[in-house]
């Protein structure tokens, strides 16, 4: 068996084993559920017009302005249609406004004459938005890489507890056994990410917030590149933290260093995310660069040429923490008389390892 097909098959078991884990697909419903209610539930609950009761003088300005306008005989039929609940508001003669308990504002807004608006800034993303969509972001970038790479740490733990890690090393080479860890928890986290994102889509059109649904749509689609690399990134720091240890209670200890590298970014994108020069480094970082560069593709603050050369950059740290992760994963993965220090896993990596 050579390393390729060795790489595929310990990669199609762990997926085989994470599609089978209860944890895994009620996560998955989990986020799938939250994308469609954050995207579908605000325009079902905002409700519809509101519906008037009016003498026929009166109902042409309403009606113009789409609401639901019953004509009735006179003030007094329209001040008992509001009071049986029949319609919502009613205008009588002064002109004054009926309602129960809350001003109905398109009502009043339709009587209304509104002077002419010019925007300075027509294109500027909507304030609840713009701090909706890097929470967005980062929340998933963050909860994701945690969840997979925990979950990483923890198989490859597992494997040195029972000591079974000594009979699938005699079996597969050692990088394909980490190599085929780290494709099985980066499809897994692409795909469920993938839904997300595909219901969030269909949800934004659903609601009808076709200007939203244009300006995220590229934004997704280049989240998911760099979701992809800054993933591969953090789960070779991952694999690495997993093999230090013997004991599932030790990840914890070995792990801080990671956990860092992907909360702070995360931090930093969201409480700066209306600072544009740093948001600018922060989109050529390799921890923080999966959030800030669609972030600011989303705001129209980069150029064309941004994002390729963030992707590059990313790319090229990405390899290297591969490189990095693999020598200390060979060099620690069987050790097992207690915990190891990078230090001692870089310099004695088992030679009988190949």
């Amino acid at each position: 068996m050579n390393t390729t097909q060795a790489t595929r098959l310990v990669a199609a078991r762990e997926i085989r084993v994470k599609l089978r884990d209860r944890t895994f697909l009620f996560s998955t419903l989990f986020f799938l559920l939250i994308a469609a209610a954050a995207t579908i539930l605000p325009p079902l609950l905002s409700g519809g017009p509101s519906s008037v009761a009016v003498t026929a003088a009166a109902a042409g300005p309403l009606r113009e302005a789409g609401l639901q306008v019953r004509t009735v005989a006179d003030d007094r039929a329209a001040e008992r249609a509001v009071r049986d609940g029949d319609v919502d508001a009613a205008v009588v003669s002064g002109p004054a406004v009926l309602a129960m308990d809350e001003a109905p504002d398109d009502v009043v807004a339709a009587l209304s004459t509104q002077p002419a608006v010019r925007l300075l800034d027509p294109d500027a993303v909507d304030p609840v938005v713009a701090f909706l969509v890097p929470f967005a972001f980062a929340f998933i970038f963050f909860v994701t890489s945690q969840t997979f790479g925990v979950q990483i740490a923890q198989s490859i733990v597992e494997e040195k507890q029972t000591r079974i890690v000594e009979i699938l090393v005699a079996a597969v080479p050692v990088r394909a056994l980490l190599a085929g860890k780290m494709i099985a928890g980066t499809v897994l986290a692409l795909g469920q990410i993938a839904l997300v994102a595909l219901v969030a889509l269909v949800g934004v059109q659903f609601g009808d917030s076709g200007g939203l649904l244009s300006l995220l749509a590229p934004a997704i689609g280049w989240f998911l590149p760099f979701f992809l690399l800054g993933f591969v990134l953090v789960a070779a720091m991952w694999a690495a933290a997993g093999a230090l240890v013997n004991r599932q209670e030790d990840i914890a200890g070995v792990s801080t260093p990671v956990q860092l590298a992907v909360m702070l970014p995360f931090f930093a994108v969201i409480f700066l995310n209306d600072n544009a020069t740093a948001m600018r480094l922060l989109s050529y970082l390799p921890f923080s660069a999966p959030t800030a560069m669609p972030l600011r593709l989303f705001t129209g603050d980069a150029a064309g040429w941004e994002p390729l050369v963030s992707l590059a950059l990313l790319l090229v740290a990405a390899a290297a923490f591969v490189a990095a992760g693999a020598r200390v994963y060979e060099g620690s993965l069987l050790r097992t008389n207690g915990r190891t220090s990078v230090r001692t896993a870089w310099r004695s990596r088992e030679k009988t390892l190949g």
